[in-house]
């Protein structure tokens, strides 16, 4: 691993923690919990990361210095894989936040465009993305084309 890969996942885990910080775990009774989701904007141009909550209401933010004027084609396809990833290396933070299940960790681009769902937190529910969800339709399509042909 590159140490400029390392830092940057530093800084997204310290990132993490501060949600987490804002939101600890609730004891069994989640009488208090909020019902939120997580909003993660990242900023192509200032390497902004920032999280809101569901009524804009900023949460925390750092700035990723690798990430400062990137103009990268794949940019963000890069960002969720580096945020994915974190968040499933942290799900026991993750996981335990004071926020009423399911939630969900969500992209969104500098105009709060939806890029797409990173991570939900739910006891009995896993969403599936990146890599492994590449060419489904595809997949699907032949599948269905096969049972057709039979």
């Amino acid at each position: 691993m590159e140490i400029t890969e390392q830092m940057t996942i530093q800084q997204v885990e310290r990132f993490i923690k501060k949600i987490a910080q804002k939101f600890p775990a609730q004891p069994s009774n989640e009488e208090n919990a909020v019902l939120t989701d997580i909003h993660v904007r990242v900023s192509q141009d200032s390497g902004e990361l920032l999280a809101f909550d569901d009524d804009d209401t900023e949460i925390t933010r750092c700035v990723v210095e690798q990430w400062i004027d990137n103009k990268d084609e794949n940019f963000y396809d890069e960002v969720a894989k580096i945020l994915r990833d974190t968040l499933r290396k942290n799900s026991e933070i993750v996981d335990n936040l004071g926020i009423l299940k399911p939630y969900s960790f969500v992209l969104e681009d500098d105009d709060k465009e939806n890029l797409g769902e990173l991570y939900l937190a739910d006891d009995d529910t896993i969403i599936l993305g990146g890599d492994l969800m590449e060419n489904l339709d595809h997949d699907l399509d032949e599948f269905l084309d096969d049972l057709l042909k039979e």
